[in-house]
């Protein structure tokens, strides 16, 4: 039960259920506690360890349902002709059962699985299909072309090759019995086959989500398909929680660095120099201090969405950010972000200042006149936006300003760098002052440029 349920756990993951050693550890000790022969009791035990949400006990209910199911081989056998049935009845018992075995019986000297399946014993059919998709490591299918290697793996660890001597031989002694053991061999291959479908559908699942996940990471932002708007919004979000999981825990023990021999010294002086305790020199890290700007205008409708959820999981990670958000104005929105979830929270922003015409230079005005001060030396400016300004006044005197006033402003842009500089594109002015400027047109790009930001600060 111990294989199965690390089976299941990888099952689980596979269906976007987090499950982490140490829940792991509880499911198989609440297991312990109820028993696994009342199945409904163990799905409860299951459910109530390891799903965090509704949506996740959901998923984990299909999941345990379709782990827990057993493909049974079919339980209908060759007819037999209405003569055969009548010479049957015309025997005596005496010699049939001295001609041939009866049905549900197996003649001696057939190996194992032939027995097995002349028996008709179904719990020892779907009990030997189980462990031997254990010794095929049916947990390590990933596509579906696979489906052929892992039937033949597991025909094989079952005995295939001595039933096929056994169909050989009755072949040759009793072609009778030897066509009910063909059709419960056929009925064999179906139930496998049947099995390893069923494999498919929970291992390969987690493969296939990372395959679709990959080949959206790296997918351009702007030009995102509309049936795709919703994939890219829940994997936005996964990068999201990826930040919030990584940095918004309590800051792990800084690193002692190297031993300070003179305090060290002075500290053991009581014990003739015996370095009881120890000091070591610490590297000081300032508090991180965020203040982002994030173009929303028509021009970059299409990855402004992807921004903003980025920027409201900074609000969960970082204690000190401020945002704010424009196209021919600026207007603050860290509240909005605070308060509100993340498609509440896009929704009002976009309805005060998104889908206008870009002005870069009106926007830095704003932010110059009503919130320079927000600006220190520890401050970090992350600027996200394609840096077109409608062939207006960009106004990069006041950006010179910003960099100046703050610790380092980084870029983020969601186009290419071979179209920045050309029609009313300003990035190449702007780039002159600032510390970092980064293509971010995937949703790769843009984690890793805010998890390089933060994590500067750890």
């Amino acid at each position: 039960m111990r294989d199965n349920l690390h089976r299941f756990f990888r099952a689980a993951r596979g269906v976007g259920v987090h499950v982490s050693p140490a829940e792991s550890i509880d499911a198989m000790r609440a297991v312990a506690q109820v028993g696994i022969s009342d199945r409904a009791v163990l799905r409860d035990a299951l459910l109530l360890t390891l799903a965090k949400s509704q949506d996740e006990k959901l998923a984990l209910g299909d999941c345990f349902d379709l782990f827990f199911s057993r493909p049974e081989p079919r339980q209908d056998q060759p007819e037999t002709s209405n003569d055969g049935a009548s010479q049957d009845a015309d025997q005596s018992p005496s010699s049939s059962s001295a001609s041939e075995p009866g049905e549900g019986q197996a003649p001696e000297g057939l190996g194992p699985l032939a027995q097995m399946l002349l028996s008709q014993d179904r719990n020892a059919i779907a009990a030997a299909i189980a462990s031997a998709s254990g010794t095929a490591s049916l947990s390590d299918i990933r596509y579906s072309t696979q489906r052929g290697i892992f039937s033949s793996r597991i025909l094989d660890a079952i005995g295939l090759q001595r039933l096929r001597d056994d169909l050989d031989r009755l072949t040759a002694t009793d072609p009778a019995l030897a066509e009910r053991l063909r059709a419960a061999l056929d009925a064999l291959r179906e139930a496998v086959r049947d099995t390893v479908s069923q494999g498919l559908a929970l291992y390969a699942r987690e493969e296939a989500e990372n395959l679709r996940n990959e080949i959206l990471r790296n997918a351009p932002l702007a030009r995102i398909e509309r049936r795709q708007v919703a994939e890219m919004r829940a994997l936005i979000r996964q990068i999201a929680r990826r930040l919030r999981e990584r940095y918004s825990k309590p800051r792990k023990r800084q690193r002692r660095g190297h031993l300070d021999v003179r305090r060290t010294l002075r500290r053991n002086a009581a014990w003739g120099g015996v370095p009881f305790l120890t000091a070591w020199k610490r590297k000081h890290r300032d508090r991180p201090k965020i203040v982002a700007l994030c173009d929303v205008s028509g021009s970059v409708a299409q990855v402004s969405d992807f921004f903003l959820l980025l920027i409201h999981s900074l609000h969960e990670v970082v204690d000190d950010v401020r945002s704010f958000a424009f196209s021919s104005h600026l207007i603050e929105v860290s509240d909005i972000l605070e308060t509100k979830s993340p498609e509440e929270a896009m929704a009002e922003i976009m309805s005060k200042v998104g889908f206008g015409s870009s002005d870069y230079g009106s926007s830095l005005i704003d932010f110059e006149k009503d919130f320079m001060s927000a600006l220190t030396p520890r401050t970090t400016v992350i600027m996200l936006g394609d840096a077109r300004s409608n062939n207006l006044d960009p106004r990069a005197d006041i950006l010179r300003r910003i960099s100046e006033r703050s610790k380092r402003l980084v870029w983020l842009n969601p186009e290419g760098r071979l179209a920045w500089g050309f029609g009313d594109s300003e990035m190449p002015r702007y780039a002159t002052f600032c510390t970092v400027v980064r293509q971010c047109a995937t949703a790769q790009q843009l984690e890793r440029a805010v998890s390089d930001i933060v994590a500067t600060y750890q």
